[in-house]
């Protein structure tokens, strides 16, 4: 974090601070003599697009050149962002649009905005259009014995050339979603046709009946749609069209999801502790967090409806038809103790104002928890979900001080060996995943880290000191990224423990940094001018390298031991997106690898040699390979393939949940240190009980303790030789 804050405020960052001051006054002094609450979108719009510019151009580790080919590139990101499954547009508004694919980055440089406008435009107009489709569609039967498929993938189709070929795209997706239920409404009647109260129903009831099922969840589906995609939120997808074809990782924040994404850095949030949930198109309260103001208010239940939020004694917003996650964004604030007002429908019907003070929730799932798996040995099992930090709360939760405690009440069980669960995790704070690795070696170098046109530098542990010197095994999968590579790198590097997992990992090896677009809010000499919060930029300032020197952009960390897994088919990793920064490698830093006495080698090539023939593993590896090579096959309407079809999957789905199974539990228990703290109320003793029922039927937390067995016994033998 030192590194990224020095540069910062070092000679080559400044001059970007100084240019977006600039442009600050530039556009102040063209507004002076309006109300700010009066600006109209187009300037404030005008702003964010300038600024994202300056900081796109001078800020950025490996700018593309902003001109008419950059400008192609987003146009065409753009659409397909707006309209992914291209069934909204037209094939003539697309050839329409070309008329500003050479525009975007002029307007970028300053000219006036029109591509957002007249594309947003359009959308809006061919949105409203679609919305009207599905009541027609919907309203005379289906029938299922024609032979014709439909096609789910978007990138084997083209936008429909008119509005009869729209339809007919409609037309078929509705009848997809309504086969699905009428399908399942089918083999519910075969199921309990022998039931005493089961009413039976003929065929064309269950047929109408799906179809009024998929008319409510459309009407559903286009109410959300309508709510969330208001003006600025469209602009903010055209902001990122822009961001994101600099890089994957380059990322446009309006102030209210900036907020959300430092409240998953610091692993809590000003709330009122309720979990909502979507029910038939109503949000209502799932749960409660015990000690939350909602729990201690006592007026909150679960399955109460909420119907309005107020922000104080604003005037209420009516939520009806939100998505759950716009419902929380209202509910969440920026300050502890403001003031939200929720209208409520009770369950007996009656409605209610509830006033609350928003107070900090914390985030538990989130932090590091450990537990003891009792095998052939005494095993620790760390579960680190990201790497969180919370910088701006003193003594505020740090993952690295976490991971810390955890080993020291590991020890104090007297474990033999240690497992550290890093799947899942997409990273965090470059300086706690740099103090966590030191954890478990001498002082000496984690990574390297190099800016545009700058050397590389390393980022080291200082501390001689290691908390844990016994065997240890690292998981990962093809989701662990960022933060989490650079840990398994270094572990793997030092030779310290054995890697785990998928074929490898993500594949991100870029440090960002979120960069306000309103210079004033960072710049002394304009801080007393209250502006519009225009957002943030969280910017690729960095690329980060193993102390061997490859990087682990586009490649990721590749394990010792790999494993099969049901994710492996998907094309999510760095490597499957274009704009994807390249590969590189650099001089490799001065390390002394982790002197052992076992030889791990000989545990590394007798455990590949295991799971190459373990049954479960060739069982997930041969179902996983059916689902790639069928993932973007054409769907059949006919009733009796899409019966067919669907009994293949369900067979496959089967076959990879039957692999999953252990043929026996792991046994796990609670750290004695724990077990007070998870007692102390019902809601920690029944996360505390899933996450246990998950630990135990693991089979990649089974292999990875059976690994980790291997190291204690030839750790043992070695050190008696």
């Amino acid at each position: 974090m030192q590194k990224i804050a020095t540069f910062m405020m070092s000679k080559k960052f400044i001059p970007v601070v100084l240019l977006l001051t600039v442009a600050g006054f530039f556009f102040a002094s063209k507004s002076q003599g309006k109300n700010e609450n009066d600006e109209n979108p187009k300037l404030r719009y005008t702003k964010i697009l300038r600024n994202v510019g300056i900081l796109l151009e001078e800020g950025h580790y490996s700018p593309k050149k902003i001109d008419d080919a950059f400008s192609k590139l987003v146009l065409k990101k753009f659409e397909n962002e707006m309209d992914d499954e291209k069934n909204v547009f037209l094939q003539s508004d697309i050839e329409n649009f070309k008329k500003y694919e050479n525009k975007i980055d002029d307007e970028i440089h300053g000219a006036e905005i029109e591509s957002f406008f007249a594309v947003n435009e359009i959308y809006q107009k061919r949105s409203s259009e679609v919305a009207q489709l599905y009541v027609p569609i919907l309203a005379k039967p289906f029938d299922y014995t024609i032979n014709e498929s439909m096609v789910m993938n978007p990138d084997k189709i083209s936008f429909p050339k008119d509005d009869a070929e729209r339809i007919e795209r409609w037309r078929k997706r509705i009848k997809f979603m309504a086969l699905g239920k009428y399908n399942e409404m089918l083999e519910d009647r075969i199921k309990n046709i022998d039931k005493k109260d089961f009413k039976i129903k003929a065929d064309s009831t269950l047929e109408r009946e799906s179809r009024d099922y998929v008319r409510k969840q459309l009407q559903r589906y286009f109410t959300t749609k309508k709510n969330k995609e208001t003006i600025d939120e469209n602009f903010s997808t055209f902001v990122n069209a822009i961001a994101g074809t600099m890089d994957p990782h380059t990322d446009y924040f309006p102030p209210i999801d900036l907020r959300a994404f430092n409240e998953s850095m610091k692993g809590s949030f000003y709330g009122i502790g309720a979990q909502l949930k979507d029910e038939d198109g109503h949000i209502k309260i799932a749960s409660l967090v015990s000690g939350g103001p909602a729990w201690k208010s006592g007026e909150l239940k679960e399955n109460d409806e909420l119907i309005k939020v107020a922000q104080g004694i604003a005037e209420p917003v009516d939520i009806t038809g939100y998505a759950v996650e716009d419902a929380v964004k209202l509910i969440r604030g920026s300050d502890k103790g403001s003031e939200i007002r929720l209208t409520v429908k009770k369950v007996d019907g009656t409605t209610i104002v509830v006033i609350l003070k928003r107070d900090d929730i914390k985030l538990d799932d989130t932090f590091a928890k450990s537990v003891i798996i009792n095998s052939d040995h005494k095993i620790g099992y760390i579960y680190l979900p990201e790497f969180y930090a919370d910088f701006q709360t003193p003594n505020g939760p740090r993952c690295a001080v976490d991971v810390a405690k955890e080993i020291e009440k590991l020890k104090k069980e007297n474990v033999e060996g240690i497992v550290m669960d890093l799947r899942r995790n997409g990273g965090g704070s470059l300086y706690d995943v740099v103090q966590m690795a030191g954890l478990f070696i001498p002082d000496g170098p984690i990574c390297q880290v190099k800016s545009r046109d700058e050397k590389a530098s390393i980022l080291r542990d200082k501390d001689k000191q290691v908390q844990y010197t016994g065997p240890l095994a690292v998981m990962i999968d093809e989701t662990s990224a960022s933060a989490s590579e650079i840990f398994a790198a270094a572990i793997q590097d030092y030779k310290r423990g054995i890697i785990i997992g998928s074929t490898s990992t993500y594949g991100k090896g870029t440090v960002q940094r979120n960069i306000p677009l309103n210079p004033e809010s960072e710049n002394a000499l304009v801080a007393a001018k209250k502006t519009d919060d225009l957002g943030s930029l969280k910017l690729t300032l960095q690329k980060f390298y193993r102390i061997n020197g490859g990087a682990t952009q586009l490649k990721g960390v590749t394990p010792d031991v790999i494993i099969p897994d049901r994710l492996e088919y998907l094309k999510f990793r760095e490597k499957d997106n274009p704009n994807a920064l390249q590969w590189d490698e650099i001089p490799k830093a001065e390390y002394t690898p982790w002197i052992s006495n076992s030889n791990m080698q000989e545990v590394i090539e007798s455990s590949k040699a295991e799971t190459s023939t373990n049954t479960a593993f060739n069982k997930i590896k041969t179902n996983v390979q059916w689902l790639e090579k069928n993932a973007n096959k054409d769907y059949s309407l006919n009733l009796k393939q899409y019966d067919a079809d669907q009994k293949e999957l369900r067979s496959i789905a089967k076959q990879l949940e039957e692999a999953y199974k252990l043929p026996k539990q792991l046994t796990v228990k609670n750290v004695v240190a724990d077990t007070t703290e998870i007692a102390s109320t019902k809601d920690k003793q029944e996360r505390n009980k899933q996450f246990i029922k998950r630990v135990e039927s693991d089979i990649y937390i089974d292999e990875s303790v059976k690994i980790i067995n291997k190291m204690i016994v030839n750790d043992k033998v070695a050190k008696q030789n």
